[in-house]
């Protein structure tokens, strides 16, 4: 997709496809049938229209402007053109017609269906699927190193079984004939094949690099988690508010934005819950329904912050009808990353938006209503997290000897000290501390640590 400059933006015309017969609720496979604590009611299933609405969404965050739509409902796919070759010859006239110069498709299309479709719509029209579009979202906002390495990662694997499309004005040449047009048909797929060979070098130069970088993260989250103890991830739909929410609990200054995909890369940073106890915050990645794979396995490495979190606060913008569905979608993608069976906490942002007589506060029983920008229920959000990060928390005590003092300091950020009384040698130390840190200690991690645990 071309990026354009200036005042005008390309036009596109969306496409969609409801299968007719689909299950209006959602499947429980995600994590082998168990559902994690929180809100209970079962979404029901995305309608087109509302698919199409956030494929707009998408297209603006991509520059483009909304010229026009059209779906069509079937019973699954069409193997050769996804809508079927009259539908898609409708499209093209209606695309002209509305002045659009990109055709955005709401799935992603195999490479032979984007092949044909685009013979159907012409050189004048472009055709471009969900997938290529959000990598084109994500190559916009990416701005750290690792993140256009991710993104440059995700798109060449989109692209490396597209690539013979690249090419066919030289099989046309050939005529796709044995024998006709001596010379022609074979460099045509030297061509391709060279290409392969490039896309495919630098996939593995991309891998490396990634792989790097995500050691070098793992160190560092460890020697964090050391540090702190308690490690505590915010996770949602994208444009929920993640960011706007981690300014307000840790007073930083993460960038956000309204519009979809604001902020690609990790942030973390401390945030004091109050009775001296201080936790690490990691702000993520929005997720998104239909998320391609090649970003899921492109951002693994960034997504790993969510996999080693103590405790997931899921939120959710409660001024969206669709808040729902939006928060099935981000179970799927949790457990596509490994992330499924972590303890969460349901977060209903945006609930300034959100009028007292409004039915979309029906959703918001056993949620923490908050509004990231007037403040409101932030106080309340940081009790229900000391609730329940105490939850998962056993009494120890332990003695410190002098020249380890600094471990308090461990121990006052990962718990909270109830009792500590100097001794001839060192502390002696009563203390609530997370479950990993007594188990640490029950496997003999105490001598490690300068620490000797007995039974309270």
């Amino acid at each position: 997709m071309s990026r354009t400059r200036g005042a005008r933006r390309q036009g596109a015309y969306l496409v969609g496809l409801q299968l007719a017969g689909a299950s209006a609720a959602p499947h429980d496979e995600r994590s082998g049938g168990a559902a994690p604590a929180g809100l209970v009611q079962r979404a029901p299933a995305w309608d087109v229209q509302e698919c199409l609405d956030e494929l707009a969404r998408l297209a603006e965050s991509a520059g483009l402007r909304v010229a026009g739509r059209t779906w069509q409902r079937r019973r699954q796919p069409d193997p050769r053109t996804y809508l079927g070759a009259g539908k898609i010859e409708s499209v093209a006239d209606a695309a002209r017609e509305a002045g659009a110069e990109v055709v955005l498709f709401d799935d992603e299309l195999a490479p032979s269906q984007l092949r044909n479709v685009e013979r159907i719509l012409g050189d004048d029209l472009l055709a471009v699927d969900r997938t290529a579009l959000i990598l084109d979202v994500f190559a916009r906002h990416a701005r750290s190193s690792e993140g256009k390495l991710q993104v440059e990662l995700a798109q060449l694997e989109y692209r490396l079984p597209r690539l013979t499309r690249l090419w066919t004005h030289l099989a046309r040449q050939a005529g796709g004939r044995a024998g006709g047009g001596v010379g022609l048909r074979g460099p045509g797929e030297t061509q391709i094949e060279v290409d392969r060979r490039q896309i495919r070098r630098r996939l593995g130069v991309l891998r490396a690099r990634i792989e790097q970088l995500s050691r070098q993260r793992r160190h560092g989250r460890a020697q964090r988690h050391r540090a702190a103890g308690t490690m505590v991830a915010l996770v949602g739909y994208t444009n929920a508010g993640k960011s706007s929410l981690m300014n307000r609990l840790t007073g930083a200054d993460v960038y956000a934005a309204d519009r979809l995909f604001a902020t690609l890369d990790p942030t973390t940073r401390r945030i004091d819950l109050g009775s001296g106890r201080q936790v690490l915050l990691t702000d993520t990645v929005g997720f998104i329904q239909k998320l391609p794979h090649q970003l899921v396995a492109a951002f693994r490495a960034t997504l790993e912050e969510v996999t080693e979190a103590d405790l997931l606060l899921m939120v959710a913008d409660a001024s969206d009808p669709r808040h729902l569905q939006q928060q099935e979608a981000v179970k799927d993608v949790l457990a596509q990353i490994g992330a499924g069976d972590i303890p969460w906490m349901p977060i209903m942002n945006k609930i300034d938006l959100v009028e007292a007589g409004s039915p979309l506060r029906l959703g918001l029983e056993g949620a923490v209503a908050v509004s990231a920008v007037t403040g409101e229920g932030i106080e309340q959000l940081r009790a229900a997290l000391r609730r329940r990060l105490a939850e998962g928390h056993v009494r120890v005590a332990f003695d410190v000897p002098y020249s380890k003092s600094a471990l308090l300091g461990v121990v006052r950020a990962a718990g909270h000290i109830e009792h500590q009384e100097a001794g001839e040698d060192g502390y002696r130390v009563s203390a609530v501390v997370p479950r990993h840190l007594a188990a640490a200690l029950r496997v003999g991690t105490a001598a490690a640590l300068g620490l000797h645990r007995d039974p309270v």
